[in-house]
């Protein structure tokens, strides 16, 4: 089949290319814009607390809003607010609320200012339409140049904070973030590529084909996104980036490795290609069908975050191979061999002496020992993985600490209650009828009792709905709403206001921290489903590709250990050698997902190559020797790349990149080159040839000569293309 692939691609190479040229520029012309979001609510399902909370205040309280933004205000030297400051402070509040900016519903001051007196507040209300987010961010830039017009002449400061203007700090600095990635990547990429081939022609061209492999994804996530109502996250565009380019780099590898074996071997440069893709298409198209199927498997997350993240990832990688097998030897079946690699001459002949050569006999005699020191380290590192804590706040993970909305955030933290900026609500509901007012001072009690709660009160004006069927009690945490201990505190809470609700009424809790406690809810659900089903899919992936039982067993054994050593070492940097409180709450799902996905695809490449050289009447440790000799160039070159173009997510300076970029990275090396290069090859050379059972794939093929080119390559040459046209 791949063998047919290759043929017809390298007799057609024009059309190819123009037919992705213009395929690509149809789906951007067409395509809408990819938008993100930050409300981490919109990710949850209806069925959640939280949300059935929202819906009650929305029924009940239709005069209550959770405000879009937050101003807050500020003398420019740090005192105290006066009388005549107050008085400027409403002076601009009226001026925002009159300047007729769009989705702006209202601006409306806080009734009291700080306890040191030295802040003060006031609300932004938006239309339901300014829940788009690009609404919503551009409302809070005019808001933002508005206070600061407004204030000059006075002794003010104003600054702006809240779910808009986060939504608007989040943009610019997704963008800044987006460029360094981009051009980051493009040099990790290029440079790594002149090492290894020391060629600008090689270097440059996966770079131009991902180009317009990248054009066509982006149009086709934003197709499915808009099609299917999918909510991408912030963090979508920079991760999208890195999976295009490394992995579209990963395949070019690929198949240039096996491209420059096959010239090496005396094939012409077209039959070359052709062989290339017909031995190393399997294994590539194994490989990224292993990765799309895990990035799939997040639809069944309860989390929109994932399930958008997941098909998002799916198309990228998809498209990718595509191009991996149709595109990529269409465009290197153009180029002279000469050409492609000048001015190297390394691709007419082997390094005598190549290290992985060394490193395979290493393997061959020695499999015992080397699985054995792998997995040892392997397992080691995973053991740190128990210490994991996630925290939850999305927004101020995924931007600097210096932005203006974070800055506000941190103000209202420290000048008010710490949970004061996000307070809690519990809202008491009597089904058809008018509650039992005598009930409620001993309901607040209760709350007000539970351990972390601060406060707990009933607004007497606007704490009880029209109808006398619903009262809202304003919970304030004593700590920081995305802390784990807040979390902790919400948990109480609802244990405590589900038994204390007098009889016949439901008690609900809301509020951001309930938010994150039903987020962490959904996570358990994940990692109780999502990595399950990931993980046997693959494996299915794996039997059909091997042709064996035995060998999806250890190799998946291997990923898993993968993943508990690059959580653990990530644990182990942030949390005990750093100090931070914890990780970004998604993270164990995330390099589940890389780390078992795209690790398996150097698994898959070295397995396919060691089952290759078995079946050419090669023992299982001499075939171990071989494939390390032969595939540890290709694996460690991927694996670097990939790698360094995940670490260029750090470059963003924001937690949430920081963490993923270190933790994704240490994955793919561990993956590489632990996995991959040591521990799968001596595993199985140790296992033998019941690795292979039931199907034993390793049986030799009779009268084949090494890496022959097989039945599929035989008989007409491929024709040269300008020999064609002339």
């Amino acid at each position: 089949m791949f063998h047919r692939m290759g043929r017809t691609v390298v007799r057609h190479p024009w059309w190819t290319i123009l037919a992705w040229v213009v395929a690509a520029a149809a789906i951007v012309a067409t395509a809408p814009k990819l938008t993100t979001n930050t409300d981490e609510s919109s990710f949850l399902p209806r069925h959640y607390e939280s949300i059935k909370a929202a819906d009650v205040q929305a029924k009940a309280f239709p005069q209550a809003f959770t405000p879009s933004a937050i101003a807050l205000f500020e003398r420019t030297d740090g005192g105290a607010l006066t009388a005549a400051d107050q008085g400027a402070v409403q002076k601009v509040v009226a001026g925002l609320g009159a300047a007729g900016i769009d989705t702006v519903e209202a601006v409306i001051p806080a009734p009291q200012t700080s306890k040191d007196g030295k802040y003060t507040l006031a609300f932004v209300k938006m239309k339901q339409s300014g829940g788009d987010p690009t609404k919503m961010a551009d409302a809070a830039k005019e808001l933002r140049a508005k206070g600061t017009e407004l204030a000059k002449g006075t002794d003010l400061k104003v600054l702006l904070g809240g779910q808009a203007a986060q939504q608007l700090d989040q943009q610019d600095a997704s963008k800044r973030g987006d460029s360094l990635i981009f051009f980051g990547t493009l040099a990790v990429i290029l440079m790594a590529l002149l090492i290894i081939f020391r060629a600008p022609i090689v270097a440059v061209l996966p770079l131009v084909l991902i180009f317009v492999v990248a054009l066509a994804a982006y149009g086709l996530i934003a197709d499915a996104n808009k099609v299917f109502g999918l909510h991408a996250d912030s963090s979508v565009t920079g991760i999208l980036l890195v999976v295009l380019f490394g992995v579209g780099t990963d395949y070019f590898l690929f198949l240039m490795f096996r491209y420059r074996e096959r010239l090496r071997a005396g094939d012409e440069r077209r039959e070359a290609v052709v062989n290339a893709v017909g031995r190393v298409g399997e294994a590539i198209a194994s490989a990224a069908g292993a990765v799309i199927i895990a990035f799939l498997a997040l639809v069944l997350s309860s989390l929109g975050m994932f399930r958008s993240l997941g098909p998002s990832l799916a198309i990228a990688v998809a498209v990718t191979l595509l191009a991996a097998l149709t595109l990529f030897p269409a465009v290197l079946s153009l180029f002279s061999p000469r050409v492609l690699f000048w001015p190297s001459r390394n691709w007419q002949r082997e390094p005598s002496g190549a290290r992985f050569a060394a490193l395979g006999a290493t393997t061959g005699r020695r499999p015992g020992l080397v699985a054995g020191l792998s997995g040892l380290l392997l397992a080691a590192l995973a053991a740190a993985a128990f210490g994991f804590t996630g925290i939850f706040d999305l927004a101020s993970g995924s931007m600097p600490k210096d932005r203006e909305s974070m800055v506000v955030q941190d103000t209202m933290m420290k000048a008010y209650s710490a949970g004061a900026a996000e307070p809690t609500h519990v809202y008491l509901v009597r089904a058809g009828g008018q509650l039992d007012r005598a009930a409620l001072p001993a309901f607040q009690r209760k709350l007000q009792a539970v351990p972390g709660v601060a406060a707990a009160a009933v607004d007497p004006r606007t704490g009880l709905s029209r109808d006398g069927s619903t009262a809202d009690f304003t919970v304030l945490l004593k700590d920081a709403p995305a802390s784990g201990a807040a979390i902790d505190t919400v948990d109480r809470l609802r244990g405590t206001a589900h038994a204390s609700a007098p009889a016949g009424t439901t008690a609900l809790v809301g509020g951001i921290t309930a938010v994150y406690k039903d987020i962490n809810l959904a996570m358990d659900h994940d990692y109780r489903l999502v990595f399950p089903v990931a993980a046997v899919l693959i494996m299915v992936i794996l039997g059909l590709l091997l042709r064996s039982v035995v060998a999806p067993w250890y190799l998946m054994a291997s990923v898993g250990l993968g993943f508990g050593a690059t959580l653990g070492a990530t644990t182990l940097l942030f949390q005990k050698v750093q100090g931070e409180a914890g990780l970004v709450f998604m993270l164990p799902i995330i390099v589940y997902l890389f780390v078992v996905a795209i690790g398996t695809d150097y698994n898959i490449l070295m397995i396919a190559r060691l089952r290759e050289e078995a079946r050419e009447g090669r023992s299982p440790r001499e075939a171990a020797s071989m494939a390390v000799r032969y595939s540890g160039p290709t694996v460690a070159a991927a694996g670097f790349i990939l790698a360094a173009s995940f670490a260029t997510l750090m470059l963003a300076g924001n937690s949430f990149f920081i963490q993923m970029g270190f933790a994704v990275a240490f994955g793919i090396v561990v993956a590489a080159f632990v996995m991959a290069l040591f521990f799968t090859p001596a595993l199985t050379a140790l296992i033998g040839h019941a690795a292979w059972w039931p199907g034993h794939g390793d049986g030799p093929r009779a009268g084949a000569a090494p890496d022959a080119a097989g039945p599929e390559t035989a008989g007409e040459p491929v024709p040269d293309p300008a020999v064609s046209r002339s």
